[in-house]
C-alpha cells in the first residue's frame, strides 16, 4: 500500500509536529532520520544492525542502482526489499543529485528532456529522464521514490534559479504522469534556493500536481550557508499540506536536525553519520570527537556514556581508537553503529519533547551540552 500520514500533535509553541507514517511494515513516528544505504547497503553495517538501531525508513540511491547491479537484476530478485534483505519501508531518491553534480556543462547537458552526463564508473555517456528515473525506481519497488528535479548549485543565479524552479514542475508533472507502481507513493520536491517567492512559487505548483509528499530541496549543496538552509526550510513549510509527510534532503547535523523539526519537517537523512565514521569521527551528548586522536588511547570508556547502542554497551573509546588506527574494518563498523543510533535516539527524544510541549527547552539544553566538545 501507499504510505500514509497521521498528523498526532503540533507543538504549542513552534511549528514541530509529532506524526506517524503508516506502512506495510508497520507503524513509525515523525520526526525520524533516516539511513542512507546509497547502493543498496548501509555502508559497513547489516541489515540487522541497522534495526537494532530503531530504524525506519532508509534510503537507497537511483542512480548508483541504476549502473550496478541494473534495475532489472533487483526486479528479478523480487525488489530492493528482498534483494538487501530489509524488512522496512525504503525510499529511493531520483539519482537527480549525483546526475546533476556529473554534467560538466549546466547549459549544454541540461536539457528540457533530460540530463546528459558521464558514468563515474566508466566515463560511458549516459541520459537521465525524469520517465527514466521514475520507471527505475518502480523496478526498484520501493516503498517511497522521488521526482526527477534539478539541483542547482549553491553559487546559482535568481535567474538560474527561476528557470530551473520552471524545469522542475514541468519534469514533475511528466514523472508523475508516468509513474506506474500503486504501491509506491511519489514524493515531489520543493526548489527555489534562498528566495521567498521561487520557494512559495515551487512549493504551491508542486502541490498542485498532487503528491503523496513533499521534500525541500536543495539545502544540503557544498556552500551553502545555514541561514540558507533555515530560509529555504521557512519559506517552504507553510505551503506544504499539513496531511503529508515533509521530507528535508540531506540533512544530518544533530542542531540542523534540531532546527529542522521546529520549522515543521517529519523526516530527515544524511550520509553523515557513516561518512564520519570511517575517519575515526563520533557524535556524543558533549560534541563530536575523533578517535584518532592520541588523547583517546587509554579512554576506558564508551564513545558515549549516555547512548545506548550496541558500540557504547560492549566497547570503549581507547578499543575502538586502536581499532581505527591500525585501519581494522570493525573500528567503522562499530562508529557507524553509534552514529546512526544517535541521530535516531536524538529524533526521538525530539518526538518525547513535542509531547510535553517542551521542544525549545530542549533545543537550548541539547546545545549547551553539544557545544561543550570533550575533543
Amino acid at each position: 500500500m501507499k504510505l500514509k500520514y497521521q498528523l498526532l500533535k503540533k507543538e504549542k509553541s513552534t511549528q514541530a509536529r509529532l506524526g506517524i507514517i503508516h506502512t506495510d511494515y508497520g507503524c513509525y513516528e515523525t520526526p525520524m532520520f533516516m539511513p542512507v544505504g546509497t547502493r543498496a547497503t548501509i555502508k559497513g553495517i547489516t541489515m540487522e544492525q541497522v534495526k537494532e538501531c530503531n530504524a525506519g525508513i532508509i534510503l537507497s540511491n537511483t542512480y548508483h542502482l541504476w549502473l550496478r547491479p541494473g534495475e532489472d537484476v533487483i526486479s528479478h530478485a523480487g525488489g530492493l526489499h528482498k534483494f538487501m534483505n530489509y524488512q522496512g519501508p525504503i525510499l529511493t531518491d531520483s539519482g537527480g543529485f549525483q546526475v546533476f553534480s556529473l554534467a560538466k556543462n549546466k547549459e549544454k547537458d541540461i536539457t528540457e528532456e533530460g540530463v546528459y552526463f558521464k558514468s563515474h564508473i566508466d566515463g560511458k555517456k549516459l541520459f537521465l529522464t525524469p520517465e527514466k528515473s521514475i520507471a527505475i525506481q518502480n523496478k526498484l519497488d520501493s516503498d517511497i521514490a522521488m521526482s526527477f528535479d534539478e539541483c542547482p548549485p549553491a553559487s546559482a543565479s535568481y535567474e538560474y534559479l527561476k528557470n530551473s524552479v520552471e524545469r522542475t514542475i514541468r519534469w514533475a508533472k511528466r514523472g508523475k504522469k508516468s509513474h506506474k507502481n500503486k504501491n509506491q507513493s511519489l514524493f515531489g520536491i520543493v526548489q527555489g534556493g534562498p528566495y521567498e517567492d521561487l520557494r512559495k512559487y515551487s512549493a504551491e505548483k508542486t502541490v498542485e500536481i498532487d503528491f503523496d509528499g513533499y521534500s525541500i530541496g536543495g539545502v544540503a549543496n557544498d556552500g551553502e550557508s545555514k541561514e540558507d538552509m533555515y530560509k529555504a526550510i521557512d519559506y517552504s513549510i507553510p505551503y506544504l499540506p499539513k496531511d503529508k509527510i515533509r521530507y528535508l534532503m540531506g540533512v544530518g547535523e544533530p542542531l540542523d536536525i534540531i532546527e529542522g523539526v521546529i520549522r515543521g519537517v517529519d523526516i530527515f537523512d544524511c550520509v553523515l553519520p557513516t561518512r564520519i565514521a570511517r575517519h575515526g569521527q563520533a557524535f556524543t551528548s558533549y560534541g563530536k570527537i575523533n578517535l584518532n586522536n592520541a588523547k583517546f588511547k587509554e579512554a576506558f570508556i564508551p564513545v558515549d556514556p549516555e547512548c545506548d547502542c550496541y558500540t557504547c554497551k560492549n566497547y570503549t573509546r581507547s578499543y575502538i581508537r586502536h581499532l581505527i588506527t591500525t585501519k581494522e574494518m570493525l573500528g567503522s563498523t562499530l562508529l557507524s553503529i553509534h552514529n546512526i543510533r544517535f541521530l535516531i535516539r536524538l529524533t526521538e527524544e525530539l518526538r518525547q519533547a513535542i509531547k510535553d510541549d517542551a521542544i525549545l527547552e530542549y533545543k537550548e539544553n541539547f546545545i549547551t551540552k553539544y557545544t561543550k566538545s570533550t575533543d
